[in-house]
């Protein structure tokens, strides 16, 4: 009887430690110790960076949004003027999940290359314009929320980053052959 308390008690004590420790990690490292998911694991890194050409600028930033468990507002900054509205030059914060969808992408190719901007943030004078003249255009988009990028990746078929997109489960993701490129969103789980 001796033996089977003594198991017991040494199982709380081992148990109560580890939920101690786990509650002192930030969030993102506590997904990533819950979890085997190779998208949380690698969303837990330390250090986050992402590598953004504006087709239309021809801007390019390389640069650490997250680092010491915190995002980085001076590299935040700098992506959402890369990712600004080319046409209006509105600038809007692009939304985080986003962010680390992209790096997360990033990781599963063990690239580190640039991912290629057709379309960041769209103002909602763009959108409008674009919904005139063009079709598949969301009255509605994402974009306008700074939670859509339209991407490619260079040496990367287009098919293959849409299926790592499908992949990541972080929101919607529309594939789009003849123009080369790939939307991502972190809404609603969905595809076309």
């Amino acid at each position: 009887m001796m033996k089977t308390v003594d198991l017991h008690r040494r199982r709380f004590v081992k148990l109560s430690l580890q939920a101690g420790l786990l509650c002192a990690l930030p969030s993102a490292l506590k997904a990533a110790v819950l979890t085997t998911d190779p998208a949380l694991v690698s969303t837990a890194a330390a250090t986050r960076k992402l590598a953004l050409y504006n087709i239309h600028t021809k801007e390019f930033v390389e640069t650490c949004y997250y680092t010491g468990g915190e995002y980085q507002a001076s590299g935040l900054a700098r992506i959402n003027h890369v990712l600004r509205d080319h046409r209006t030059g509105d600038i809007s914060p692009m939304n985080t999940q986003l962010l680390d969808t992209l790096f997360d992408i990033r990781c599963k190719l063990d690239d580190c290359g640039t991912f290629s901007v057709i379309s960041g943030y769209r103002s909602p004078a763009t959108n409008a314009m674009l919904r005139r003249v063009t079709t598949g255009v969301a009255k509605n988009s994402y974009h306008m929320q700074g939670k859509a990028i339209d991407i490619r990746l260079r040496g990367c078929p287009t098919d293959k980053l849409r299926d790592l997109c499908l992949q990541t489960r972080a929101g919607g993701v529309g594939y789009y052959p003849k123009s080369n490129f790939v939307h991502l969103d972190v809404g609603p789980v969905r595809s076309w």
